[in-house]
């Protein structure tokens, strides 16, 4: 993201509110992002909860729509949608909670119906839902407070056993801990 210089700022308080209004109406054409971030801002209508409710509906649906000769490759490119979704989230909202719960919500979706896919030969799908776990396991001890951790554990702990009890384990690049660790 470019930081705005103090040229830019001088200049941009020397437009009419006209000419701010009609800058803004340009850039939100171009960029849904920006158009969502500052419907959150300046709606009331635009809530975290309402925000939330649409990434996980985009989720659910980016998980469930996936097509491809492998299934196991297609669902890989699925979750880094799904994931792309998230971090949109997370820009729009600035809301790290809100963030984990949606990193929850797919790793539920992920292993209430594709554990199957751990399986395939592409190794691909295993080792990015190994990796998103790792991921909320960090979220979690960085941004929230201890009580929440204590709210996660078993949830990360029934995805840490069940991707520690694949046979794939040992051709992970990293290393999955057994268990969520309590702060």
């Amino acid at each position: 993201m470019p930081v705005p210089s103090a040229d830019f700022k001088q200049a941009l308080k020397k437009l009419s509110e006209k000419e701010k209004e009609a800058l803004i109406l340009r850039l939100v054409r171009k960029d849904a992002e920006a158009y969502d971030a500052l419907s959150f801002e300046l709606l009331e209508s635009v809530t975290l909860e309402s925000l939330f409710e649409r990434s996980s509906e985009n989720i659910h649906d980016i998980l469930f729509t996936v097509s491809g000769r492998s299934l196991s490759k297609a669902l890989s490119r699925g979750l880094k949608k799904a994931n792309q979704e998230i971090a949109r989230y997370q820009r729009i909202t600035k809301d790290r909670k809100g963030e984990v719960e949606l990193h929850i919500y797919t790793l539920q979706l992920i292993f209430d119906n594709f554990t199957g896919q751990f399986e395939s030969i592409y190794k691909g799908f295993y080792v990015a839902t190994a990796r998103l776990v790792l991921r909320t396991m960090a979220l979690i001890q960085k941004y929230l407070h201890e009580d929440y951790h204590l709210e996660y554990q078993d949830t990360l702990n029934a995805f840490l056993t069940d991707l520690n009890g694949r046979s794939k384990r040992r051709q992970l690049p990293f290393n999955l801990p057994w268990q969520f660790e309590l702060a």
